[in-house]
């Protein structure tokens, strides 16, 4: 563990936080692959029902080093070398565990990748975000050619990747970009994190991420029918009976952590 991202359970949240403020929280190498350890280590731990993460300071992440990427090639190696979609921000989006990101000041490249990957997205209400790639003569970087399309559509996303101009929240928040604005949008997150954790099956929710996750593979037969399956199964578990029986005694459900 360093400090360049710190760490934190309590109630059923973990918080990782991005934490090098002064540098608007910009990556060096090898942080990305303590982010996607702490995503791994957070879905494991039984007590953790949700994730949030955000930036310290006034940004949530401003992309690479600016100090990384004037050493060119050689430097910038670092960033891609034995990296895949499973040392990536995707990773947030293939763990069972529900991620928000709380989008609290500057998002760009690598961090505007790692903003979108989540589950749900908050931004600040006078945050601005954007890919930065074309205007640095580069690629569209860590798959985000993939993802963006399917938040946002194929003509917001081209404009968007081609154009790397910052979108402003109302605009983020209008074309699908994001989920909600927020005036706080840590705290925002912390209640929407309290309340998933607090009323849903962590078991259902890990179940319908993955079928989030499969079904731009699947035909709409392939998907009815995986959910046809699923859904007997589901039928069998704790979960729906604990529900049934908490709704009649108008109590909280006391759903169990979902098995590794």
């Amino acid at each position: 563990m360093t400090d360049e991202i710190l760490y934190s359970t309590a109630d059923g949240i973990a918080t990782i936080t991005l934490n090098r403020p002064d540098r608007m929280n910009a990556l060096l190498p090898g942080m990305g692959e303590l982010y996607v350890e702490l995503l791994k280590r957070a879905d494991v731990d039984p007590d953790v029902r949700v994730i949030v993460v955000t930036g310290a300071g006034k940004g949530f992440c401003s992309g690479a080093d600016l100090s990384v990427l004037a050493e060119g090639p050689s430097g910038l190696n670092k960033y891609v070398d034995e990296q895949s979609v499973e040392t990536l921000p995707f990773v947030a989006l293939m763990i069972g565990t529900p991620v928000v990101t709380a989008i609290n000041g500057a998002c760009a490249g690598i961090g505007f990748v790692l903003a979108a990957c989540a589950d749900m997205r908050i931004i600040g209400a006078g945050v601005r975000m954007g890919t930065t790639f074309s205007r640095l003569g580069l690629v569209a970087e860590y798959g985000i050619a993939w993802l963006l399309p399917r938040l946002v559509g194929y003509g917001h996303a081209s404009e968007l990747l081609l154009s790397a101009r910052a979108v402003d929240a109302q605009e983020a928040l209008r074309i699908g970009l994001v989920n909600e604005i927020a005036d706080d949008p840590l705290a925002r997150a912390m209640e929407w994190a309290r309340d998933i954790a607090d009323n849903c099956s962590p078991t259902a929710m890990a179940s319908i991420k993955g079928q989030l996750l499969r079904v731009s593979g699947q035909t709409l037969p392939q998907a009815v029918d995986e959910s046809l399956a699923m859904m007997r199964i589901s039928f069998g578990l704790p979960d729906l009976a604990e529900a049934l029986a908490a709704k009649g005694d108008k109590r909280a459900a006391a759903f169990a952590p979902r098995e590794a």
